[in-house]
């Protein structure tokens, strides 16, 4: 009885070293996708008051939590039932991404003019400030909706094949670190600034707390641009590396090139031509509307 239950015990030792080795391996593949996410969050929320910031980012936070809660066992369903569907998501996924990576570098190459609007300065009432609010914490949630579902499909991709409890105990770890780490770290960023203005503030002179105030107040639109810049880059590696392992022609395309640099190019080619089409579809249906 002793010598079944230690083994039983040896067994859920072994079982949980293999999944935290596949957890750590999962997370590097979807590292593209936190990135992306990480840069989406920051810029989502920022902008709001400062001692708003930390409630609007809890109240985001538990919506992605509530997202994971529905996305997992959908996830999970598939995989124990039609395996193949799972490649398939993961694949149209992968256009997403690319699509969203080549549509930003599109916006980069041929900016577009965003009209001009000028607005009357007028007194906002508390109430409309509040419905405000909730408006961008729901688009915070339904944009980490779309970026869970690729993070969990992805984490899921990796372990197919594997036992349920396996899949379940990987990816539910993937999906929890995702959100502590992706909120935690956009909590530090969007507070940057004002952590900057209190050393400013500590300090009357011209001295070192006033200079490292100074730069954290002026990093922070930097840090979030760099990382928006980032997070479209690892869009593109991301997304070409689903194709080039998940579908067969592309997998010999390039093949002695640099992985790092054949997962970008395909990505990218895959993103232009998804873009291309997009713009024609909706070209159409303006001349069908004019």
């Amino acid at each position: 009885m002793a010598s079944g239950f230690f083994a039983l015990l040896d067994d859920i030792g072994v079982l949980m070293d293999d999944v935290a080795a596949m957890s750590k391996i999962t997370t590097k593949k979807t590292a593209g996708i936190l990135g992306d996410d990480l840069a989406v969050n920051a810029e989502k929320a920022s902008g709001f008051v400062s001692s708003r910031e930390i409630p609007v980012l809890w109240a985001i936070t538990k919506g992605s939590f509530l997202n994971k809660l529905i996305i997992l066992p959908a996830a999970f369903l598939l995989s124990a039932f039609l395996p193949w569907a799972v490649t398939v998501i993961l694949v149209l996924g992968g256009i997403y991404l690319a699509f969203e990576g080549a549509e930003k570098v599109y916006e980069f190459i041929v900016p577009h003019k965003d009209p001009v609007v000028i607005a009357e300065v007028e007194d906002v009432s508390e109430s409309e400030v509040l419905d405000m609010e909730k408006k961008k914490i729901k688009s915070a949630i339904l944009t980490d909706f779309i970026l869970s579902v690729e993070i969990v499909i992805i984490a899921l991709g990796t372990v197919v094949g594997k036992d349920l409890l396996f899949q379940i105990l990987v990816v539910s770890i993937v999906a929890i670190i995702a959100t502590i780490g992706v909120y935690g770290i956009v909590a530090l960023i969007v507070r940057m600034d004002d952590f900057g203005l209190r050393l400013i503030q500590m300090d009357h002179g011209k001295g070192f707390l006033r200079a490292v105030g100074n730069f954290l107040v002026q990093a922070l639109p930097k840090v979030i641009k760099s990382l928006s810049v980032i997070g479209t880059i690892a869009l593109l590696l991301v997304a070409g590396g689903i194709f080039v392992h998940n579908i067969q022609f592309l997998h010999h395309v390039m093949e002695s090139w640099p992985s790092l640099i054949r997962d970008f190019l395909v990505g990218l080619g895959v993103g232009l031509i998804a873009l291309f089409c997009f713009k024609a579809i909706m070209w159409v249906i303006g001349m069908i509307r004019g």
